[in-house]
Protein backbone atom coordinates (compact mmCIF):
# COMPACT_ATOMS: atom_id res chain seq x y z
CA UNK A 1 0.00 0.00 0.00
CA UNK A 2 2.88 2.37 0.69
CA UNK A 3 4.69 1.68 -2.28
CA UNK A 4 1.65 1.87 -4.23
CA UNK A 5 0.95 5.64 -2.66
CA UNK A 6 4.92 5.84 -3.52
CA UNK A 7 4.96 5.71 -6.46
CA UNK A 8 2.05 7.47 -7.48
CA UNK A 9 3.60 10.51 -6.08
CA UNK A 10 6.84 9.90 -8.22
CA UNK A 11 4.09 10.12 -11.19
CA UNK A 12 1.69 12.85 -10.10
CA UNK A 13 4.35 15.62 -11.44
CA UNK A 14 4.88 14.11 -15.06
CA UNK A 15 1.16 15.18 -16.76
CA UNK A 16 1.52 18.31 -14.63
CA UNK A 17 4.72 18.75 -16.82
CA UNK A 18 3.69 17.63 -19.98
CA UNK A 19 0.79 20.13 -19.42
CA UNK A 20 3.16 22.70 -18.73
CA UNK A 21 5.05 21.75 -22.27
CA UNK A 22 1.80 21.95 -24.05
CA UNK A 23 1.07 25.33 -22.81
CA UNK A 24 4.52 26.84 -23.13
CA UNK A 25 4.25 27.75 -26.87
CA UNK A 26 1.21 29.52 -26.72
CA UNK A 27 2.85 31.43 -23.72
CA UNK A 28 5.67 32.76 -25.35
CA UNK A 29 3.38 33.53 -28.65
CA UNK A 30 1.44 35.90 -26.15
CA UNK A 31 4.88 37.11 -24.80
CA UNK A 32 6.46 37.81 -28.21
CA UNK A 33 2.76 39.64 -29.53
CA UNK A 34 2.54 41.91 -26.40
CA UNK A 35 6.28 42.84 -26.51
CA UNK A 36 6.12 43.35 -29.82
CA UNK A 37 2.63 45.50 -29.41
CA UNK A 38 4.66 47.48 -26.81
CA UNK A 39 7.39 47.99 -29.74
CA UNK A 40 5.24 49.66 -31.65
CA UNK A 41 3.70 51.83 -29.14
CA UNK A 42 6.96 52.98 -27.81
CA UNK A 43 8.50 53.77 -31.50
CA UNK A 44 6.75 57.16 -31.90
CA UNK A 45 7.53 57.94 -28.72
CA UNK A 46 11.58 56.77 -29.61
CA UNK A 47 11.24 58.84 -32.72
CA UNK A 48 10.13 61.95 -31.15
CA UNK A 49 13.21 62.09 -28.45
CA UNK A 50 15.63 60.83 -31.09
CA UNK A 51 14.63 63.87 -33.57
CA UNK A 52 15.21 66.23 -31.02
CA UNK A 53 18.54 65.30 -30.19
CA UNK A 54 19.81 64.94 -33.95
CA UNK A 55 21.44 68.20 -35.15
CA UNK A 56 19.70 70.53 -37.95
CA UNK A 57 21.32 68.18 -40.79
CA UNK A 58 19.92 64.72 -40.21
CA UNK A 59 16.29 66.19 -38.92
CA UNK A 60 15.60 67.23 -42.66
CA UNK A 61 17.69 64.60 -44.71
CA UNK A 62 15.94 62.41 -46.49
CA UNK A 63 17.98 59.26 -45.04
CA UNK A 64 15.94 58.49 -42.20
CA UNK A 65 18.02 56.55 -39.34
CA UNK A 66 17.14 55.16 -36.27
CA UNK A 67 20.07 56.31 -34.96
CA UNK A 68 22.57 59.60 -34.52
CA UNK A 69 26.08 59.46 -33.85
CA UNK A 70 26.38 62.91 -33.04
CA UNK A 71 23.29 64.18 -30.63
CA UNK A 72 22.93 67.87 -30.24
CA UNK A 73 20.83 70.20 -27.97
CA UNK A 74 20.82 72.77 -30.15
CA UNK A 75 17.23 72.35 -30.73
CA UNK A 76 16.36 71.82 -26.73
CA UNK A 77 18.00 75.36 -26.90
CA UNK A 78 15.94 76.82 -29.07
CA UNK A 79 12.77 75.69 -27.35
CA UNK A 80 14.19 77.40 -23.84
CA UNK A 81 15.15 80.58 -25.79
CA UNK A 82 11.65 81.14 -27.18
CA UNK A 83 10.21 84.29 -25.49
CA UNK A 84 7.10 83.08 -22.60
CA UNK A 85 8.19 79.58 -22.69
CA UNK A 86 8.67 79.61 -19.22
CA UNK A 87 5.02 82.02 -18.80
CA UNK A 88 3.33 78.88 -21.25
CA UNK A 89 4.55 75.80 -18.89
CA UNK A 90 3.25 77.64 -15.53
CA UNK A 91 0.08 78.28 -17.57
CA UNK A 92 -0.73 74.49 -18.38
CA UNK A 93 1.04 73.48 -15.26
CA UNK A 94 -2.07 76.18 -13.49
CA UNK A 95 -4.82 74.64 -15.86
CA UNK A 96 -4.13 70.45 -15.48
CA UNK A 97 -3.51 71.58 -11.73
CA UNK A 98 -6.63 73.38 -11.14
CA UNK A 99 -8.58 70.95 -12.57
CA UNK A 100 -7.47 68.02 -11.51
CA UNK A 101 -8.36 69.09 -7.76
CA UNK A 102 -11.10 70.24 -8.93
CA UNK A 103 -12.68 67.60 -10.76
CA UNK A 104 -11.52 65.52 -8.11
CA UNK A 105 -13.32 66.80 -5.27
CA UNK A 106 -16.43 67.55 -7.10
CA UNK A 107 -16.80 64.05 -8.61
CA UNK A 108 -15.84 62.56 -4.94
CA UNK A 109 -18.96 64.31 -2.85
CA UNK A 110 -21.20 63.91 -6.09
CA UNK A 111 -20.66 59.84 -6.86
CA UNK A 112 -21.14 59.91 -2.81
CA UNK A 113 -24.29 62.10 -3.22
CA UNK A 114 -25.65 59.88 -6.26
CA UNK A 115 -24.65 56.35 -4.37
CA UNK A 116 -25.53 57.03 -0.79
CA UNK A 117 -28.59 59.07 -1.30
CA UNK A 118 -32.40 58.50 -3.05
CA UNK A 119 -33.57 61.18 -4.23
CA UNK A 120 -35.71 62.70 -7.22
CA UNK A 121 -33.91 62.17 -11.19
CA UNK A 122 -30.91 60.44 -9.78
CA UNK A 123 -31.49 57.99 -12.10
CA UNK A 124 -31.87 60.73 -15.11
CA UNK A 125 -28.58 62.42 -13.97
CA UNK A 126 -26.85 59.40 -13.81
CA UNK A 127 -27.84 58.83 -17.38
CA UNK A 128 -26.88 62.67 -18.41
CA UNK A 129 -23.49 61.99 -16.93
CA UNK A 130 -23.00 58.93 -19.27
CA UNK A 131 -24.32 61.06 -22.22
CA UNK A 132 -22.24 63.65 -21.82
CA UNK A 133 -19.48 61.58 -22.55
CA UNK A 134 -20.78 60.32 -26.12
CA UNK A 135 -20.70 64.01 -27.23
CA UNK A 136 -17.56 64.90 -29.34
CA UNK A 137 -15.80 67.24 -27.76
CA UNK A 138 -15.46 69.17 -31.28
CA UNK A 139 -19.25 69.61 -31.70
CA UNK A 140 -19.21 71.83 -28.46
CA UNK A 141 -16.23 73.95 -29.18
CA UNK A 142 -18.31 76.86 -31.25
CA UNK A 143 -21.43 76.65 -28.53
CA UNK A 144 -18.64 76.87 -25.65
CA UNK A 145 -16.92 79.96 -27.59
CA UNK A 146 -20.12 81.96 -28.11
CA UNK A 147 -20.74 80.74 -23.62
CA UNK A 148 -17.28 81.83 -23.21
CA UNK A 149 -17.45 85.26 -24.99
CA UNK A 150 -21.06 86.03 -23.10
CA UNK A 151 -19.37 85.09 -20.15
CA UNK A 152 -16.55 87.37 -20.50
CA UNK A 153 -13.74 84.43 -20.26
CA UNK A 154 -12.03 84.87 -23.60
CA UNK A 155 -8.12 84.84 -23.78
CA UNK A 156 -8.34 83.78 -19.81
CA UNK A 157 -7.41 80.75 -17.99
CA UNK A 158 -11.01 80.06 -16.97
CA UNK A 159 -12.05 79.35 -20.51
CA UNK A 160 -9.59 76.71 -20.38
CA UNK A 161 -10.51 75.48 -16.80
CA UNK A 162 -14.59 75.10 -17.09
CA UNK A 163 -14.43 73.15 -20.13
CA UNK A 164 -11.70 70.46 -18.96
CA UNK A 165 -13.56 70.54 -15.65
CA UNK A 166 -17.22 69.85 -17.29
CA UNK A 167 -15.45 67.41 -19.53
CA UNK A 168 -13.64 65.05 -16.71
CA UNK A 169 -16.66 64.92 -14.54
CA UNK A 170 -18.66 62.58 -16.22
CA UNK A 171 -16.06 59.97 -16.07
CA UNK A 172 -14.89 60.93 -12.79
CA UNK A 173 -18.29 60.58 -11.16
CA UNK A 174 -19.20 57.10 -12.76
CA UNK A 175 -15.62 55.57 -11.84
CA UNK A 176 -15.64 56.74 -8.55
CA UNK A 177 -19.37 56.03 -8.54
CA UNK A 178 -18.48 52.18 -8.14
CA UNK A 179 -15.87 52.99 -5.90
CA UNK A 180 -18.20 54.55 -3.22
CA UNK A 181 -20.13 51.62 -3.81
CA UNK A 182 -17.87 49.01 -2.76
CA UNK A 183 -17.73 50.85 0.96
CA UNK A 184 -20.66 48.99 2.63
CA UNK A 185 -22.71 51.09 4.34
CA UNK A 186 -22.59 49.40 7.78
CA UNK A 187 -19.06 50.90 8.10
CA UNK A 188 -20.63 54.44 8.35
CA UNK A 189 -23.22 53.05 11.12
CA UNK A 190 -20.34 51.69 12.92
CA UNK A 191 -18.92 55.25 12.60
CA UNK A 192 -21.95 56.92 13.61
CA UNK A 193 -22.59 54.59 16.49
CA UNK A 194 -18.52 55.85 17.85
CA UNK A 195 -19.75 59.15 17.25
CA UNK A 196 -18.51 60.25 14.21
CA UNK A 197 -20.44 62.86 12.31
CA UNK A 198 -21.25 62.12 8.78
CA UNK A 199 -18.47 65.19 7.48
CA UNK A 200 -15.94 63.66 9.75
CA UNK A 201 -16.54 59.77 8.13
CA UNK A 202 -16.80 61.55 4.02
CA UNK A 203 -12.85 63.00 4.53
CA UNK A 204 -11.32 60.74 7.52
CA UNK A 205 -13.13 57.50 6.47
CA UNK A 206 -14.70 56.81 2.89
CA UNK A 207 -12.13 59.76 1.26
CA UNK A 208 -9.02 57.41 2.27
CA UNK A 209 -11.22 54.14 0.83
CA UNK A 210 -11.64 55.89 -2.55
CA UNK A 211 -8.40 57.16 -2.59
CA UNK A 212 -7.11 55.18 -5.47
CA UNK A 213 -10.10 55.80 -8.03
CA UNK A 214 -9.39 59.56 -7.21
CA UNK A 215 -5.63 59.03 -8.47
CA UNK A 216 -6.85 56.87 -11.54
CA UNK A 217 -9.57 59.59 -12.66
CA UNK A 218 -6.79 62.69 -11.95
CA UNK A 219 -4.34 60.59 -14.38
CA UNK A 220 -6.85 61.09 -17.11
CA UNK A 221 -7.75 64.32 -16.71
CA UNK A 222 -4.46 65.26 -16.24
CA UNK A 223 -3.34 64.30 -19.34
CA UNK A 224 -6.58 65.43 -21.35
CA UNK A 225 -6.07 68.67 -20.12
CA UNK A 226 -2.16 68.87 -20.55
CA UNK A 227 -1.88 68.14 -24.02
CA UNK A 228 -5.25 70.19 -24.99
CA UNK A 229 -4.91 72.27 -28.30
CA UNK A 230 -8.37 72.69 -29.27
CA UNK A 231 -9.59 74.53 -26.77
CA UNK A 232 -6.24 76.72 -26.15
CA UNK A 233 -6.55 77.80 -30.01
CA UNK A 234 -10.10 78.86 -29.68
CA UNK A 235 -10.53 80.51 -26.28
CA UNK A 236 -7.11 82.14 -26.22
CA UNK A 237 -7.74 84.71 -29.08
CA UNK A 238 -5.01 87.81 -28.55
CA UNK A 239 -3.93 87.56 -25.19
CA UNK A 240 -0.71 85.10 -25.68
CA UNK A 241 0.15 85.64 -22.19
CA UNK A 242 -2.48 83.19 -21.19
CA UNK A 243 -1.85 80.69 -24.00
CA UNK A 244 -0.67 77.43 -22.74
CA UNK A 245 2.39 74.67 -23.53
CA UNK A 246 0.90 72.92 -26.92
CA UNK A 247 0.37 76.97 -28.50
CA UNK A 248 4.10 76.96 -27.88
CA UNK A 249 4.88 74.58 -30.93
CA UNK A 250 2.94 77.05 -33.39
CA UNK A 251 6.28 79.19 -33.35
CA UNK A 252 8.27 75.97 -34.82
CA UNK A 253 5.58 76.05 -38.26
CA UNK A 254 6.77 78.30 -40.29
CA UNK A 255 5.64 78.69 -43.84
CA UNK A 256 8.86 78.14 -45.56
CA UNK A 257 9.85 75.59 -43.97
CA UNK A 258 8.98 73.89 -40.19
CA UNK A 259 11.48 73.43 -37.44
CA UNK A 260 11.19 69.64 -37.26
CA UNK A 261 13.72 69.53 -34.54
CA UNK A 262 12.47 72.69 -31.78
CA UNK A 263 9.06 70.65 -32.55
CA UNK A 264 10.34 67.62 -31.27
CA UNK A 265 12.29 68.88 -28.47
CA UNK A 266 8.89 70.85 -27.40
CA UNK A 267 7.25 67.84 -27.46
CA UNK A 268 9.77 65.80 -25.59
CA UNK A 269 9.47 68.46 -22.90
CA UNK A 270 5.73 68.29 -22.61
CA UNK A 271 6.04 65.01 -22.23
CA UNK A 272 8.12 64.68 -19.62
CA UNK A 273 5.50 66.41 -16.53
CA UNK A 274 3.07 63.44 -17.83
CA UNK A 275 5.87 60.85 -17.13
CA UNK A 276 6.33 62.27 -14.14
CA UNK A 277 3.34 62.17 -13.25
CA UNK A 278 2.52 59.15 -14.04
CA UNK A 279 5.43 57.48 -12.65
CA UNK A 280 4.50 59.23 -8.81
CA UNK A 281 1.06 57.40 -9.20
CA UNK A 282 1.48 54.78 -10.74
CA UNK A 283 0.60 52.28 -7.87
CA UNK A 284 -2.45 54.23 -6.89
CA UNK A 285 -3.44 53.59 -10.61
CA UNK A 286 -2.98 50.16 -10.78
CA UNK A 287 -4.92 49.57 -7.53
CA UNK A 288 -7.12 52.14 -8.75
CA UNK A 289 -7.69 50.52 -12.28
CA UNK A 290 -8.03 47.00 -10.32
CA UNK A 291 -10.73 48.55 -8.31
CA UNK A 292 -12.95 49.53 -11.03
CA UNK A 293 -12.51 46.26 -13.09
CA UNK A 294 -13.70 44.25 -10.29
CA UNK A 295 -16.34 46.46 -9.05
Amino acid sequence: MSTLGTTERVRSPLPRAGRLRVRRPWRLAAEASALLVAVVVAFPLYWMVLSAFKPAGEVQSTDARPWTLSPSLDSFRRVFEQQDFGRYFLNSLLVAGTVVVASALIAFLAATAVTRFRFKFRTTLLIMFLVAQMVPVEALTIPLFFLMRDFGQLNTLGSLILPHLAFSLPFAVWMLRGFVKAVPEALEEAACIDGASRTRFLWQILFPLVFPGLVATSVFSFISTWNDFLFAKTFIISDISQSTLPMALLVFFKPDENDWGGIMAASTVMTLPVLVFFVLVQRRLVSGLGGAVKD
